[in-house]
C-alpha cells in the first residue's frame, strides 16, 4: 500500500473532483446542462456525446501519463530499462484505428447535427411561430413583436410550446445574442439579419445575456426572456398594448443613446412606428453615390 500511495492519492482527488462536481450540478442551475427548450436538449446531448466520446481518448492518454511517470521514476530502480526496444504492431494498431474510428464518428454526427441544429431552419410544431425582432443596442438589447406593434427592452415574453423566430440585427457595434436555457447563440451585426428558432418546453425565466464584447456597459447588458401559459402570454401582450408609449423615430433616437437599462418597466412601448427594425438595418447601407439612406433620425428617406 505504501508503495503506491501517491498513485491512490491521485485517484482519490479525480474521484473526490467528480463527486464535487456531480453535488454542484444537483444545487445550482447551470443553464447549458439543464435546458428548458428543444434546441437547448439536443445541444446540451450533442456537448455530452462529444465529451464522452473525447473521454474515450483523453482518459488513458493522461492515465497513462500518470502510470509512465510514476512507474520510471528515478527512485524505481525495479523499471525495466529497454533503450533498444522496436516499434510495438499492436500498439500502432490501437493509437491509429481508435482515433481514426472516433474521428469517423464525429465526422458523422457534426454532418447530421449541423443540419438538424441549424438556426434558420423553422422548428416543427402544430402551433404557428411566433416572430421577435431583436435590435443589440448600447448597452441594451430592444425586442419588437411586429405582428403585436408592441416593444420592450431587457426583457421577451413567449408562449410556452410555441416556435419563436428571433430575427436578430445590431444598431451599434457586433455583438451575440445567448438564452443559455433555450439554446442557440446568434450574431448581432449592422445592417445585417440574422435567424435564431428556439421554443421553451417549460413555464419559467430564463436568463439572457450579450456573449461578445462590445463596450463599457458589455457586463450590464443582461435580459431575461420569461415563457408563460397561452392565456398569460395573451394578458401580457394586452397589458402591453395599453403601454402609452410609443416606439418612433423620436423615441428611438433617445433610446438608442449608450446607457444601461436597470428598470425595464420603464421601457414598455405599447405601440410601434411600422418599418422602424427594417429602417435601423437598412441605416447601414450605401448607395452607390455614396450618399446615406436615411436622415438625422434614422428613418427611411
Amino acid at each position: 500500500m505504501k508503495k503506491h500511495f501517491k498513485l491512490w492519492l491521485v485517484i482519490l482527488a479525480a474521484a473526490l473532483l467528480a463527486l464535487v462536481c456531480g453535488w454542484y450540478l444537483t444545487r445550482h442551475a447551470v443553464p447549458v446542462v439543464q435546458p428548458r427548450g428543444e434546441i437547448g436538449s439536443k445541444e446540451r446531448n450533442l456537448i455530452i456525446f462529444c465529451v464522452l466520446i473525447s473521454a474515450v481518448i483523453v482518459v488513458p492518454v493522461f492515465g497513462l501519463l500518470g502510470y509512465i511517470a510514476y512507474k520510471y521514476r528515478e527512485t524505481n530502480h525495479r523499471a525495466k530499462y529497454t533503450p533498444e526496444l522496436g516499434g510495438s504492431k499492436l500498439a500502432e494498431t490501437v493509437w491509429w484505428l481508435v482515433p481514426t474510428f472516433i474521428i469517423a464518428v464525429i465526422s458523422i454526427v457534426t454532418w447530421q447535427s449541423s443540419y438538424a441544429l441549424d438556426p434558420y431552419k423553422p422548428l416543427a410544431s402544430t402551433k404557428p411561430t411566433l416572430h421577435v425582432l431583436v435590435v443589440a443596442l448600447d448597452w441594451k438589447w430592444l425586442f419588437i413583436y411586429p405582428d403585436q406593434h408592441i416593444a420592450a427592452v431587457n426583457e421577451a415574453v413567449i408562449p410556452t410550446g410555441t416556435p419563436v423566430d428571433f430575427e436578430i440585427t445590431s444598431d451599434s457595434v457586433m455583438n451575440s445574442f445567448w438564452v443559455p436555457a433555450l439554446g442557440g447563440q446568434m450574431y448581432a451585426m449592422p445592417g445585417m439579419k440574422t435567424q435564431l428558432h428556439l421554443e421553451a418546453d417549460k413555464v419559467g425565466i430564463f436568463y439572457g445575456s450579450s456573449a461578445n464584447i462590445s463596450g463599457k456597459g458589455f457586463a450590464d447588458m443582461n435580459f431575461r426572456v420569461a415563457s408563460f401559459g397561452d392565456q398569460a402570454y395573451g394578458n401580457w401582450v394586452k397589458a402591453m398594448q395599453r403601454m402609452p408609449q410609443k416606439l418612433d423615430a423620436t423615441s428611438y433616437a433617445a433610446l438608442k443613446k449608450p446607457s444601461i437599462v436597470k428598470q425595464p418597466n420603464d421601457y414598455r412601448y405599447g405601440s410601434v412606428s411600422p418599418n422602424l427594425y427594417d429602417t435601423i438595418v437598412m441605416n447601414y447601407m450605401m448607395p452607390m453615390d455614396g450618399n446615406s439612406l436615411t436622415n438625422m433620425h434614422g428613418m427611411v428617406m
